[in-house]
């Protein structure tokens, strides 16, 4: 099973770190390192309770597209021989109740935030060569100037069969993707406001939960929520695998990365509420796009934080560490994407972290976003 690394803007750096004739790994656009020790990393998911928790609230404080997530203590935390090494020891969590986007946030909701605000999302500016360095090993040239322009990764499925540890044959740095042009600058979001927005990076994400009055999840809230109301299970439905039954996420169906069958009924991003919602009436907790957490990325924050007596509403760690990447601060994702098969990436367990710097964006990632009780 391949490791659990997450990359940003994959193909800049690539070339930057070919310049420097040293080992590469999955890099973001502000954000990289280079480590001798570390392979190269491809990228890319009981009863319920009762859903108000027996607090009071009332209809008319609900807000718009919204469920209410009653509070609770669960076991976080790898449930099955998938899991890595960072999502152990398993270890209880109490967390409050809080309201959460139904789903993912659209290209309709993203377009009402961009009209209002004018905003420009990370996808559509100019990379800062100086703010990189920051973030490079030392020495570290800096990238031709054709580069260095407003890009996304857009992925690209090869005609043939491919060594999956090179990530390079299917992520394509693309001048002129983002969340307008997600295939590129030819595409088009026409006719797709249902689907959830994408080429979104941490920042954007934070950018747009600010003006919306609302909040990322931390990856506590995340991962209860997505369990549903379900005790250790695998998956937001339970354990019944994701390609058994009837379609219940968007996933990768055959072989990754070159033929998806579509078993589940899409190839690429599918609109949101396209499949049955978990216990807590949430949907594509699994699958479709990856999404953003609050959180700094620890490898360790597990251990960090465990206590036998459990931990109450955990923010994460207040520092970034990734042992892989060293120089690069990294953010919590969540949730697994349409590229994710258990070939591959089994993102779409419930327990399944994933990481990037906080300025990565790609054709698929995404976010949605919490809300404290009014």
């Amino acid at each position: 099973m391949p490791n659990n690394s997450f990359f940003g803007k994959t193909i800049l750096f690539s070339i930057v770190f070919a310049l420097t004739s040293c080992t590469q790994n999955p890099g973001d656009r502000n954000a990289q390192k280079i480590s001798a020790e570390t392979d190269a990393l491809p990228p890319c998911c009981a009863e319920i309770p009762s859903r108000f928790s027996g607090e009071k609230l009332h209809s008319d404080s609900i807000p718009e597209g919204m469920v209410w997530i009653p509070g609770g203590t669960f076991m976080m935390g790898g449930d099955n021989d998938q899991a890595d090494p960072d999502e152990y020891p398993k270890h209880k969590v109490t967390v409050d109740g809080f309201w959460m986007d139904k789903t993912t946030v659209t290209n309709s909701q993203f377009r009402t935030f961009v009209e209002s605000t004018g905003y420009v999302t990370t996808a559509e500016q100019y990379p800062d060569w100086e703010e990189m360095k920051t973030q490079l090993p030392a020495g570290t040239p800096r990238p031709p100037d054709e580069m260095l322009v407003p890009a996304s990764l857009v992925f690209i499925s090869p005609d043939r069969r491919v060594n999956l540890n090179n990530y390079h044959q299917w992520w394509s740095w693309m001048p002129g993707a983002n969340w307008r042009h997600p295939e590129g600058p030819d595409s088009t979001i026409e006719g797709k406001d249902d689907y959830p927005v994408v080429h979104i990076s941490w920042f954007d994400a934070k950018a747009y939960a600010e003006w919306a009055g609302k909040r990322l999840p931390t990856e506590a809230e995340w991962e209860w929520a997505a369990r549903g109301g379900l005790e250790g299970k695998i998956y937001p439905w339970g354990n019944e695998h994701i390609e058994e039954g009837q379609p219940k996420a968007n996933s990768w169906q055959g072989h990754f990365p070159q033929y998806d069958t579509g078993w589940d009924g899409y190839l690429g991003l599918a609109p949101v509420m396209s499949f049955q919602p978990n216990g807590f009436g949430l949907y594509d907790m699994a699958g479709n796009v990856w999404e953003w957490c609050a959180d700094w990325y620890h490898y360790d924050a597990y251990k960090m934080s465990s206590r036998p007596e459990g931990v109450v509403n955990p923010t994460g760690p207040d520092h970034s560490n990734d042992p892989q990447e060293p120089f690069a601060s990294k953010r919590v994702m969540r949730g697994g994407s349409f590229l994710c098969n258990d070939s591959y990436c089994s993102g779409y367990r419930v327990a399944r972290r994933m990481k990037s710097t906080p300025d990565s964006g790609a054709s698929h990632t995404g976010f949605r976003l919490v809300k404290d009780n009014l």
